[in-house]
């Protein structure tokens, strides 16, 4: 598919999304997070706001996923990174590949291995792990990745102005059942809702397929993305193509994503590659021999080759070779070399040999080859480095697209799904189908000839498309019994990914009280139909055990009774879900089961015999017809589901969790509030001992007032710099109050003074303009009866007060000093200025409004006198309607008085008693006809 104009620009999205406002707009805006292992961007959707990236305190537009703690304090982002220089131990970053991860995972020993100085101790109740920042502090991942998520809903906030409590956030479509509801609880953690989790390359290919959907039709396209992140590689094969589907009873045509097939290397990234430039300035270094100690055995020497490791590699991306140099990396000695880009690739040769490994893993599974794919598109920030380009390049056999943002697409991607989710926007619609990595089955157990035998049984495969549900019936239990969900076989991964995957055990399900349904439905002489499971996979690749119910089937007799009887249908009576919806999965067969509508039909047919078999004069009653059915009965049975493997903070353990989140909060808040107190106030007493050595404010100020001023903000100076300094934020504000009060008298003469002259200006010109008004307006009422003489006098009277006003300021401004209390204020001015101003208003508006009244009476008699004869001549009519306008003429000087006093609005004809009776009788006859 040929996506060549990429430029769409934010405004024209615009157009795909409409805010429709439901009683007020306020907490409407929803957000989208790109949470990844080192960088997170976050993006709004607020009414007039299509889509925007939001900006961070530094105004940039992603920012690192790092937190840290020191002295009780904590900072994010590149706050935390400039901690963690210092105090590696107490910045966490690279923190989402540990949730839902036991300490013996693969990955987890990796991020020992890449960062020895955290203390990570297990959690043995959960299986999963914890960061232990000193003998009574602990953190687990999901609360520091819930601190992260927090302070991306403030960005959020801050940008869109409003509350924001949805949001959807991307994740790495590898991650299983365990990591992705750590995840949702860590949003939950952080006051969102999540509207869905949603796996960072289908944002990718939403985003690409929202710009680019005017290329889309009704063949399908075949797009590849190939993502390299930080942590991890992925390569995604994708369809684009336009759809007909039947929904609310017509049928439409969108745009439909589907991904087809999945590659992933979760180790292969930009951060092992920076780990390697690391370790490889550290041995340079060493070797140098310019200290006894070795950089390797200090936490704060190997941080600091770590940041300088990253920026190195970011300008050897453009650049042939660089300089890194530090200053006192370890023991007061600097450190400077030069690394070439042919260094870099050749400490990590064996990396880029895994660069294709993610494509044709895409390929196999989605059972395509490059021949179909249109594009290969670049995502992810380590794409950019020119070895992977080149080696991708050249085993794809086509050219690279790079016309999609590799840091942003993902985010706006999450975006436009999350307003497509929420309830206060409506967007285009562009269905996306997400598919399943990782095939997921049931275990149970089956007697057969007194010898258990294990049966397996596949409730979704591999690449099967999600949202989905799935029924698993079981017809040959009569007692309780139990089965388990696993992960099916995944023999086809690498033994290290299927060891990093984790507990392939995902949960274990109890059902009790079945034989006593079996019993009750057996009394009632119904047929099991088997004991049916129902599951589905929801939006955000979570499996979920919705209910678990007997189905059993029993004949029925319908009896046709005479008309008007109707037949009670059972209660326990249910309609199955639309079939499109739900996939069986049987240990055998299942037999066919009635609809309601056949019947209905049935019924319908039975009455209409009864109606047509019935003569007017015949009073017996219609012979009864009896029909036999099949009806369904439903019985719940009890359920309970055993969550196997890592779990989520429950519980104590999760009371204390939020308990120690809202403290870090709150005391956040009140620090925020402490600075912007104390940096107001320090910033108003500079500001105050400023202005008064201006001469406009000096002069504005009495001896006293200047005296009084100086010596409290000498006073609080001296007490910031001595005492002040740790005070509370209710001591600054209130500090501040009581200075602003005494220079408020002050800064008030100062801003009237200033402001006067231009006032003063307006009112001349206003002067000005509404003589000549004045005299316009005499003119006409002389000549016409449009303004009348006391409406003149009246606009006379006004201008003059006007302008006596403007003279008596003018007198006091000269006489008064500047520091004296000001008794005619600019306020004061306007609103003498918009009583002149209402007067001329009141005029233009009366003239404009304002129709000649004998063209009104002609007009509407020589209508009437068309109506009543159509056959009248031109001459006849003309001297008609110059008699009527010389009676229409007297007609008003008789009634000048009324006229004075009628709304401009009403009829301007007005007749009295001594008309002609013809002209009042036709003015009648009009009034009858409209």
């Amino acid at each position: 598919m040929e996506f060549s104009q990429r430029s769409v620009s934010m405004a024209s999205l615009a157009l795909l999304i409409i805010a429709t406002f439901i009683g007020i707009s306020e907490e409407i805006a929803v957000m989208s997070i790109d949470l990844g292992s080192e960088w997170m961007k976050v993006a709004i959707v607020s009414p007039g706001v299509p889509m925007e990236i939001a900006l961070n305190k530094e105004s940039k537009r992603k920012t690192p996923v790092a937190i840290a703690f020191r002295d009780e304090e904590r900072s994010f982002g590149e706050d935390a990174q400039v901690v963690g220089v210092r105090f590696p131990q107490n910045t966490f970053s690279y923190i989402l590949d540990l949730l839902g991860k036991p300490i013996d995972n693969p990955l987890v020993q990796l991020y020992l291995k890449r960062f020895p100085y955290y203390n990570i101790v297990a959690d043995d109740q959960r299986k999963t792990i914890a960061f232990r920042l000193n003998t009574n502090t602990t953190y687990t991942p999901e609360e520091l990745i819930a601190q992260i998520l927090h302070k991306g809903k403030e960005m959020a906030e801050s940008s869109a102005h409003q509350k924001i409590n949805e949001a959807v956030i991307t994740v790495p479509g590898f991650f299983n059942q365990a990591e992705r509801r750590a995840l949702i609880q860590a949003a939950e953690l952080a006051g969102l809702k999540v509207l869905q989790l949603i796996n960072d390359y289908t944002a990718v290919a939403l985003n690409y397929g929202v710009f680019g959907r005017t290329e889309i039709n009704d063949s399908a396209h075949y797009i590849m993305f190939y993502d390299m992140g930080a942590s991890s590689t992925t390569a995604t094969v994708v369809s684009y193509q336009n759809v007909k589907t039947k929904e609310r009873g017509f049928v439409e045509t969108n745009p439909h994503v589907n991904v087809l097939g999945v590659g992933y290397d979760r180790t292969l990234g930009g951060l092992e590659m920076q780990i390697r430039l690391q370790n490889y300035l550290a041995t340079e270094f060493d070797a140098l021999k310019k200290t006894p100690n070795s950089v390797f055995t200090s936490p704060r020497a190997m941080a600091k080759l770590f940041k300088e490791a990253g920026r190195v590699k970011t300008v050897l991306s453009a650049n042939a070779d660089h300089f890194a140099q530090i200053e006192g990396l370890i023991d007061d000695i600097d450190f400077r070399l030069q690394v070439t880009r042919e260094k870099l690739e050749e400490i990590c040769a064996d990396l880029f040999e895994r660069i294709t490994n993610p494509v044709k893993i895409a390929l196999e599974t989605s059972a395509l080859t490059m021949d179909v794919i249109s594009h290969v598109v670049l995502v992810g920030a380590a794409t950019r480095m020119p070895k992977v380009q080149e080696t991708l390049s050249q085993y794809v056999m086509t050219e690279l697209s790079k016309n999609v943002n590799t840091d942003e697409a993902a985010a706006l991607g999450a975006a436009y799904k999350a307003a497509d989710l929420s309830q206060g926007f409506k967007v285009k619609k562009f269905v996306t189908r997400d598919a399943i990595l990782f095939p997921i089955q049931i275990i149970f157990d089956r007697n057969i000839d007194n010898k258990v035998r294990q049966v397996r049984k596949m409730l979704f495969g591999k690449m099967n498309p999600f949202p989905q549900k799935k029924i698993i019936t079981f017809n040959k239990h009569t007692q309780d019994f139990d089965f388990h969900v696993n992960y099916a076989e995944l023999d086809y991964l690498p033994p290290t990914e299927i060891m990093s995957i984790g507990d392939l055990n995902l949960s274990t399900i109890l059902l009790s009280g079945v034989s006593e349904a079996l019993e009750k439905h057996a009394k009632e002489g119904a047929e099991s139909k088997g004991i049916k499971v129902h599951f589905n996979i929801d939006d955000s690749g979570i499996l979920n055990l919705l209910n678990v119910e007997l189905v059993s089937e029993k004949s029925s007799t319908v009896v046709d009774e005479e008309e008007g009887s109707h037949e009670q249908e059972p209660t326990e009576k249910t309609e199955e879900a639309p079939k499109e919806d739900i996939k069986p999965v049987h240990e055998e067969p299942e037999s066919s089961e009635p609809s309601k509508d056949t019947e209905e039909k049935e019924k319908k047919k039975n009455e209409t015999k009864v109606d047509e078999d019935k003569a007017p004069n015949k009073t017996e009653k219609a012979d009864k017809e009896k029909k036999s059915t099949i009806i369904q009965i439903k019985e719940p049975i009890s359920s309970n589901e055993i969550k196997l493997g890592s779990q989520i903070l429950s519980g104590k353990k999760l009371a204390e969790s939020r308990e120690k989140i809202h403290h870090l909060d709150v005391h956040d808040s009140e620090k925020t509030r402490r600075e912007t107190a104390l940096n107001n106030l320090e910033s108003y007493v500079i500001d105050a001992q400023q202005k008064l050595d201006s001469e406009e404010y000096s002069v504005a100020a009495t001896d006293k007032e200047a005296e009084e001023i100086r010596e409290a903000c000498a006073e609080i100076s001296e007490w910031l710099y001595e005492d002040g300094f740790t005070a509370t934020a209710e001591v600054y504000e209130e500090k501040l109050v009581k200075l602003q009060k005494l220079t408020s008298d002050v800064y008030e003469r100062v801003s009237e003074h200033r402001d006067r002259p231009e006032v003063l200006k307006g009112m001349v010109s206003l002067l000005n303009g509404s003589k000549t008004f004045l005299e316009n307006m005499r003119n006409l009422s002389s000549t016409t009866e449009i303004i009348t003489q006391v409406e003149v006098e009246t606009l006379e009277k006004a201008i003059n007060e006007t302008q006596d006003y403007y003279k008596i300021i003018l007198k006091y401004f000269a006489e008064t000093p500047l520091n004296e209390p000001v008794k005619y204020k600019v306020r004061h001015i306007v609103n003498k200025m918009e009583l002149l101003d209402r007067e001329i208003k009141y005029l233009l508006n009366k003239v404009k409004i304002w129709r000649p009244k004998q063209e009104t009476a002609a007009n509407q008699t020589t209508d009437s006198k068309t109506e009543e004869n159509e056959e009248s001549v031109p001459e006849t009519e003309n001297d008609k309607f110059t008699e009527e306008q010389t009676a229409s003429d007297n007609a008003e000087e008789q009634q000048e008085p009324i006229l004075k006093t009628m709304d401009a609005t009403q009829d301007p004809l007005v007749l009295s008693e001594s008309e002609e009776p013809r002209l009042s009788d036709e003015q009648e006859e009009i009034h009858q006809e409209l």
